[in-house]
């Protein structure tokens, strides 16, 4: 049904999303710096990331045994409280603190998604409104010793405990919160491979 893609991510989430979709893929990563200009509009910031992901692994792998023109997508997701950017926790307090500012609140979740083929470029951001049922500290603290969300934007899974028993509504795409809208990736590599 569909041609090989390449993975610019080395997110486990964003390949088991990939894998439910039957969209073929390998998995290519150059690491990149996750900065971006100060003045970018927060739902600017995730496709700003994606891109230069896509793009450094562009400049830094030779795609020849690829059919040319090979979609490379790539994708990055941030956490977004009050119009303040939250990343992943440098550490166990960090993600205790993360989580109790999210506790009882609404916050959204923004994927951008950057999808590479020749010298074209499909580019959007995908954004989820996630609310938290109030946490107790013992829940909070439960969850991080136990799941180490340390990889996570915004320091939680919501397929793993803390989503399941501790958010109370989400508005928009469950699988954008996991890392991936990838219903609107499937309709843009349907229109590419046509």
């Amino acid at each position: 049904m569909y041609k090989k893609i390449v993975l610019a991510s080395q997110s486990p989430r964003r390949s088991q999303l990939l894998e439910w979709a039957e969209v073929p893929f390998d998995v290519m990563v150059k690491l990149t710096d996750e900065k971006y200009p100060e003045e970018l509009p927060v739902e600017e910031i995730p496709v700003y990331i994606a891109r230069n992901k896509a793009l450094a692994l562009l400049a830094d792998n030779n795609f020849e045994h690829y059919e040319k023109g090979v979609p490379i997508l790539a994708a990055d997701t941030i956490v977004v409280l009050d119009n303040k950017v939250i990343g992943k926790p440098v550490n166990r307090q960090d993600a205790v603190e993360i989580l109790t500012v999210l506790s009882g609140n609404k916050h959204l979740v923004i994927t951008g998604v950057v999808i590479k083929y020749g010298d074209n470029e499909i580019a959007f951001s995908d954004t989820t409104a996630v609310w938290f049922h109030p946490l107790t500290k013992e829940q909070i603290e439960f969850y991080v010793d136990k799941y180490e969300p340390y990889d996570k934007a915004g320091a939680y899974a919501i397929q793993e405990w803390i989503g399941v028993t501790g958010i109370s509504r989400i508005e928009g795409d469950f699988y954008n919160v996991m890392g991936l809208p990838v219903s609107r990736v499937v309709q843009a590599l349907q229109k590419i491979q046509l």
